[in-house]
């Protein structure tokens, strides 16, 4: 497949997502146990310190703007632990991550990030999600900067309140293919393992799937879970 190909693609299928099966002879709360241990809430990270500024003024399922780096299509479902982990549509997603270089956009001319990027918008977006609880984004692979695992920043939101701040990790033979191409700084200097957000949660925060190559661009999937 082309890069221009795979930047064209739609909101592929997440599938159907389902509790774990219920063994017979279970009474109603065995089941409903079931239930909410299949979707445990997704773990809840700090935003910054590079939060989205304008999420409103950003509705739009492209986010790449003038940015070069391998393409990466980011798909994501949400769902409802309150509600049996049922879709949620309707709730408004903001995601934001760095570029290929490490360096965020609205932000910059200061300690943490000298190069100054105030005045553009871009790897930032929100979409709504659809009946399926289901947004799609199109951007590049992340980069990293110092004392920071590869990630992706995520708010949801209901009713105009954030009611999940997260992060996505990505499985680190992905980021490996990626960073010895050319935009990219090589090797990351924090693993997964040894991040101060993820070392105690990774598991719910490290992408379901991540797909592809460097030649076609990847798609990464993550089911996001609200409490």
């Amino acid at each position: 497949m082309k890069k221009r190909d795979f930047l064209k693609k739609t909101l592929t299928s997440f599938g159907s997502i389902v509790a774990l099966p219920v063994l017979a002879g279970k009474t109603s709360a065995d089941k409903t146990d079931d239930k909410v241990l299949a979707c445990e809430v997704s773990p809840k990270e700090t935003r910054g310190p590079f939060p989205i500024k304008s999420p409103a003024e950003l509705m739009r399922a492209n986010i790449i703007a003038d940015r070069q780096g391998i393409a990466l299509q980011i798909n994501l479902k949400i769902q409802a632990q309150k509600a049996e982990c049922s879709p949620m549509s309707g709730a408004q997603v903001d995601i934001w991550h760095c570029d290929a270089e490490g360096h965020y956009s609205e932000y910059g001319g200061v300690r943490l990030q000298e190069k100054d990027y105030t005045r553009v918008s871009f790897l930032r977006g929100r979409q709504t999600t659809d009946e399926n609880g289901e947004v799609s984004f199109i951007s590049i692979f992340p980069g990293w900067y110092p004392g920071r695992a590869p990630h992706i920043h995520v708010d949801v939101l209901e009713e105009g309140k954030i009611v999940l701040s997260t992060q996505v990790a990505f499985p680190e033979e992905s980021t490996a293919a990626v960073y010895v191409s050319r935009g990219y700084q090589g090797k990351e200097d924090t693993p997964n393992k040894s991040d101060g957000v993820f070392r105690n949660s990774l598991a719910g925060n490290v992408a379901d799937s991540v797909t592809g190559n460097p030649a076609d661009g990847y798609t990464l999937s993550k089911v996001l879970t609200v409490g």
